[in-house]
């Protein structure tokens, strides 16, 4: 690269000399007064352990900050469009560039999201097709499977000089299934879960949940529409009487001299449980819905989403169906191996697309694969693929543990990726836990000490070198190894999974021996979670715990998100004599003035919203009246603002002894939660805090086998060791633990190792060692097997 010489003059010019961010007295969330100074133009990462505050100075403060300025750029009409955002609590922000933020946020599972339709891939293609597919069948819109065909024809009225009415047709084709309606499945309910058939409807026949037999709108409604015999058995219903209990049109109907509306069983099981969004529902709602409502492929597009038109235009023999199918790599070779000049320049800019999935380690996907399915490390990648042909410099790029899902193999690729976009001469801000990756920093921020209200410092700011030297807990733990087991454990049975053949998964026999800790690991898109999540029986003993959000809104916090909060508001309730509603700040007790929020929310229209503590309750959420009730010398308030370790000594004994709440307490001190206040709101919470919560909620179920999808997601090096600590806890008191898991102290740790591979997508999906870590190490066979030999040092 040749460099530049000033002929000017040899002093730097003053546009030169803003090469900083500057943050002063950054106060967010349980960052105190944290003053920082990053260096533009170089890759600095964010360390210290789950809690301390990376993503509150990191993504709350300089990230969000930067959007909000943009924004304000904007027309007020357009400001009233795009989401208000409230200036951080800080005190000075200077040189800050546009942010562009890549976290880890599920991409929206949409049912006809795809990941061709995130990342534009599914348009070039559908250009590509209406330009060179055989028969040509329409514009792009015809191969689109969110596009319905729409035939229309009638009068028009022109109004031109004098009124002329003319008769005129209209169509328009698009690719969507007609059946489906380019969902690629289709919903039956299964009558069965509904009611049992040998009964009568007054004898109870129905088996949906909240269904009681005097329930005067869902029950009775039925026995005293007029349209059924409410004694005759369900079975021996006329064809007639069928129609109408099932699918009878909305009609109006008066039962005990009230009006009421009369429809079908199954438009009205529709209506009330499957247009409800199957997450946010109580749990044995939604085992009901799951139990109810069967998907199936959609047999007239055979789950492609598209219209028999869209499916029979081809190139080259391949239709858009079969293209969308293929896996990615194979896909860039297809269009590389496409010679049309009319369309050169589309055909490079897909190619460009399809090499950035491959660049970027996600070639194992195709691009019908639903977004909704992919684990938060795919949907964070596939945000990346936008950025990395990006012509932007000068731009602030922020990671959120970019390395999540990622096999040590993969780590490097996406380390080169980072550097790329630094080179660029962007400035690129990486929250990041993972050593080797900590290792390509130019400048390491590490905050704590520890977590929660004991953190929220900058312990450390500097080289990597200077890091390692440093008594800071990442300091001190960055170098661990975890050694090999001298002895493991001998399995107690074995869960036999026979012809896996879920995605990728080519006809897997495996036996994942029971009571021992048990580790399947592999490459990214190796089949690893096709074979844990698709093959193993979902049964009443396996406790599954996965990678899915948390759902929860800014009232929900983790004394309610564990159910702990019954016990605590029932012995308040017991200690004073009154009933337990009081206690809940989303019912009778809560704050008139704030409804309970602790906070007043004034919407300012298109200019950023305000949020001020409530005047009257002072942030406590409750009314007056009920902080007079007291528990052990505390009122409710007091406790909700308890972290989780002195809570747990609060309802471990004396007055305040409760048993149900001391059990919860305890399993989230196991998981390292013991410095979270029970009162936080859950959408404070960092991914890893998340995670461990869910697993905390999942451990008092009564499994005898567990399943945890990467629980090192988002934990420091130092929490690793507590982590494996609990795992080992869970085997001893008797239960199997599979693991899913690239963290190669957690293999270290195994008793057990199942690797998958060798590569990726139709690359994969074979198992490539069973055993022991020790001769896994020793054989060094698998990709896994090395990077394992190189950690312990073996």
């Amino acid at each position: 690269m040749a460099t530049r010489t000033n002929t000017q003059s040899p002093t730097l010019h003053v546009a030169d000399s803003h090469d900083l961010i500057r943050v002063h007295g950054a106060r967010v969330n349980n960052l105190k007064d944290v003053s920082v100074e990053i260096p533009k133009r170089r890759l600095t990462v964010f360390t210290g352990v789950s809690g301390s505050g990376k993503s509150s100075l990191v993504f709350s403060t300089i990230a969000a900050e930067s959007q909000r300025m943009i924004n304000e750029t904007y027309s007020a009409f357009v400001q009233g469009f795009m989401p208000t955002l409230a200036r951080p609590e800080v005190d000075v922000l200077e040189g800050l560039t546009t942010a562009i933020i890549v976290d880890q946020q599920r991409l929206g599972a949409d049912p006809r999201s795809t990941v061709g339709t995130v990342t534009d891939a599914n348009a070039m293609l559908r250009i590509l097709f209406s330009r060179l597919g055989a028969p040509h069948i329409g514009p792009p819109g015809a191969y689109a499977f969110n596009v319905p065909s729409v035939r229309a024809s009638g009068a028009i009225t022109v109004e031109r000089g004098s009124k002329k009415t003319v008769k005129a047709t209209f169509n328009r084709t698009g690719g969507m299934c007609g059946r489906c309606e380019g969902r690629g499945s289709v919903s039956d309910i299964d009558l069965t879960q509904l009611y049992d058939d040998s009964k009568s409807i007054s004898e109870g026949a129905f088996t949906i949940p909240g269904w009681k037999s005097d329930s005067f709108w869902t029950v009775r409604l039925y026995a005293e529409s007029g349209f059924l015999d409410p004694d005759k058995p369900i079975s021996k219903f006329t064809k007639k009487e069928m129609q109408d209990f099932l699918h009878h049109e909305p009609v109006k109907v008066k039962v005990e001299g009230v009006n009421l509306t009369y429809e079908g069983l199954i438009p009205k099981i529709q209506k009330s449980f499957l247009s409800k969004d199957k997450d946010a529902m109580q749990p044995h709602i939604r085992a009901f819905v799951e139990r109810a409502v069967t998907f199936t492929s959609c047999p007239e597009c055979e789950g492609t989403r598209l219209s028999e038109e869209a499916r029979s235009s081809k190139i080259g023999g391949v239709s858009i169906a079969d293209a969308c199918a293929m896996q990615i790599s194979d896909l860039a070779e297809w269009v590389r191996g496409l010679d049309e000049p009319t369309v050169a320049p589309l055909l490079t800019a897909l190619g460009q697309t399809l090499d950035s999935f491959v660049e970027i380690g996600l070639g194992y996907l195709a691009l019908d694969r639903p977004s909704g399915t992919l684990s938060g490390g795919e949907a964070q990648r596939v945000k990346m693929i936008r950025h990395l042909g990006s012509s932007l410099t000068d731009v602030t790029y922020v990671f959120d543990e970019p390395t999540i899902g990622l096999h040590p193999h993969d780590i490097q690729r996406m380390n080169g990726l980072l550097l790329r976009l630094r080179d660029k001469g962007n400035t690129v801000l990486v929250v990041e836990h993972k050593p080797e990756t900590i290792a390509i920093a130019d400048h390491v921020v590490d905050l704590g000490p520890a977590a929660g209200t004991a953190g929220g410092t900058v312990c450390f700011e500097g080289t990597v070198e200077g890091l390692r030297a440093g008594g800071t807990v990442t300091g001190r733990h960055f170098d661990d190894r975890a050694a090999l087991k001298e002895t493991v454990r001998k399995p107690t049975g074995t869960l036999e999974i026979r012809g896996a053949t879920a995605h990728n998964l080519r006809n897997v026999d495996v036996d994942v021996p029971l009571g021992v800790l048990a580790v399947v690991t592999g490459v990214a898109g190796s089949g690893k979670s096709s074979l844990v999540h698709g093959s193993i029986p979902a049964g009443e003993n396996v406790v599954s715990v996965d990678q899915g959000a948390i759902r929860g809104s800014r009232r929900s916090n983790p004394a309610t998100y564990t159910g702990l909060l019954d016990p605590i508001r029932k012995a308040f309730a017991k200690a004073n004599g009154v009933k337990p509603a009081l206690f809940s700040a989303n019912s009778e007790g809560a704050c008139p003035t704030c409804n309970g929020a602790g906070v007043v929310y004034t919407d300012l229209g298109m200019m950023a919203g305000v949020s001020t503590t409530c005047d009257d309750c002072e942030g406590k959420r409750f009314q007056p009246a009920v902080l007079e009730y007291r528990l052990g010398g505390r009122d409710i308030s007091e406790v909700l603002a308890m972290p989780v370790t002195e809570a747990e000594e609060f309802f471990g004994a004396g007055e305040a002894a409760t048993p149900a709440a001391h059990r919860i307490l305890g399993r989230l001190v196991d998981v390292g939660l013991g410095y979270l206040s029970l009162g936080q709101p859950l959408t404070t919470l960092s991914g890893g805090e998340r995670q461990r919560l869910k697993l905390a909620t999942h451990m008092a179920e009564k499994g005898g086998v567990y399943v945890l999808d990467e629980p090192t997601a988002g934990l420091h090096l130092a929490d690793v060791e507590q982590l494996l600590g609990l795992l080992d806890r869970l085997v001893d008191s008797g239960k199997s633990v599979i693991v899913v898991e690239h963290h190669q102290a957690v293999m270290a740790h195994a008793d057990w190792i199942i690797d998958l591979g060798p590569g990726a997508g139709h690359d994969g999906g074979t198992i490539v060692f069973e055993g022991t870590p020790a001769d896994l190490v020793a054989a060094r066979s698998t990709l896994t097997g090395e990077h394992l030999a190189a950690y312990v040092g073996a």
